[in-house]
């Protein structure tokens, strides 16, 4: 990129440019209603963040041909482009935002991203690899130290009320119940009980953020994840999705809608929204043309039956792979997440869909409270 200057670094810079004109008060050069974004999650959400850590390849996407569409070069996103929450941050008319780890002078009264690719709500998850979900809201903390630094305390708690905290975690807990010597076997575990683990690591989370003034939280939760390519090698060579893996998606979906039903009667002024990226996904992935897709179960990238070897890009121990033609038409990019345009699509309905998707919020209303 030299002699150039990227998306991301263009937005940084128009953003600082705003910062400038800021004087004695944040509310001098925000508007009345602004709503910051902070993000936080796994690899379909994970802008940039896994660059800028001691980790493998295996856990980064800095290369090509991710990136290839949007940004036009590899920008840390597990995507030919934009992930979800880039799409949301356009829709909710705020600029791209920066990962949190980004080493340049960052601003984050629009928000910032925390996530981390291959994160777990659970500490052991890729643990040494990823920014888990307690590191990640320990960052969110030290931005709020820095509002209160340089707005004071009450300016400070105003923009966390204010704001929307966007999670999308817990499928890669579940990974860890793979059987790696049987990866289609699921270890004889109990998996309700894994999954209450799971949920009171995600509560102690949005607990942490309520308590240092967070009342607004949007999430996805976890869709049919035995569907991805990478899962459905291990069962019949991809000719199925592992339903027996989705099972488990569908126990955590209950718990944590009881969950969050739970904690609205429990803390004051705590709203939510949930997208039922479970139900949604699976339309599109059992009726790709009804939704202008034309492939739901086939990578764009990667190689092996259905592209669920996870090779693209060639840095991950396997140099050959194979490169779709039309990413658009694809509903996945690699053997585990999402082309551009399915962001953009989920982003949508996550953004403004009706309450038989997103509830009892969508993230658009959960802005203008």
């Amino acid at each position: 990129m030299a002699g150039s200057i990227s998306l991301l670094e263009f937005s940084l810079v128009i953003f600082i440019q705003i910062m400038t004109h800021c004087h004695s008060s944040i509310t001098t050069c925000l508007p009345e209603k602004h709503a910051a974004l902070f993000i936080l999650g796994d690899s379909l959400f994970d802008n940039g963040n896994n660059n800028y850590i001691n980790t493998t390849t295996s856990y980064q996407a800095n290369y090509p041909p991710y990136g290839e569409t949007f940004f036009k070069y590899p920008s840390g996103r597990f995507s030919d482009g934009r992930m979800i929450p880039d799409a949301v941050a356009e829709l909710a008319k705020l600029p791209i935002l920066p990962p949190y780890l980004h080493p340049g002078h960052v601003e984050y009264v629009y928000g910032v991203n925390f996530a981390s690719g291959g994160a777990g709500a659970l500490r052991e998850t890729s643990q040494g690899m990823v920014i888990d979900l307690k590191t990640q809201v320990s960052y969110l903390k030290n931005v709020k130290n820095l509002f209160s630094q340089r707005f004071g305390h009450a300016i400070a708690e105003e923009i966390l009320s204010k704001s929307v905290y966007l999670f999308n975690i817990g499928a890669n807990d579940y990974g860890s119940l793979l059987d790696p010597n049987s990866t289609s076997v699921l270890l004889p575990v109990d998996h309700q009980g894994f999954v209450d683990i799971v949920i009171g690591n995600l509560t102690d989370a949005i607990k942490e953020i309520y308590n240092i003034g967070g009342k607004k939280f949007g999430f996805l939760n976890v869709p049919p994840i035995g569907c991805s390519p990478a899962i459905r090698i291990l069962v019949n060579n991809g000719s199925t999705c592992f339903e027996e893996f989705s099972a488990i998606a569908r126990l955590h979906n209950n718990a944590l809608s009881k969950r969050l039903h739970e904690l609205e009667k429990q803390l004051k002024g705590f709203k939510y929204s949930v997208m039922d990226f479970y139900s949604a996904f699976s339309q599109v992935f059992n009726n790709p043309t009804k939704y202008g897709f034309k492939v739901a179960s086939v990578g764009c990238c990667g190689s092996g039956p259905y592209r669920g070897v996870d090779s693209c890009g060639g840095n991950k121990g396997i140099k050959e792979y194979e490169l779709c033609d039309n990413v658009n038409e694809h509903l996945f990019f690699d053997s585990h997440h999402l082309t551009d345009r399915a962001s953009e699509y989920f982003a949508e309905l996550i953004w403004n869909a009706n309450r038989t998707v997103t509830s009892p919020y969508n993230l658009k209303q959960l802005f203008e409270l």
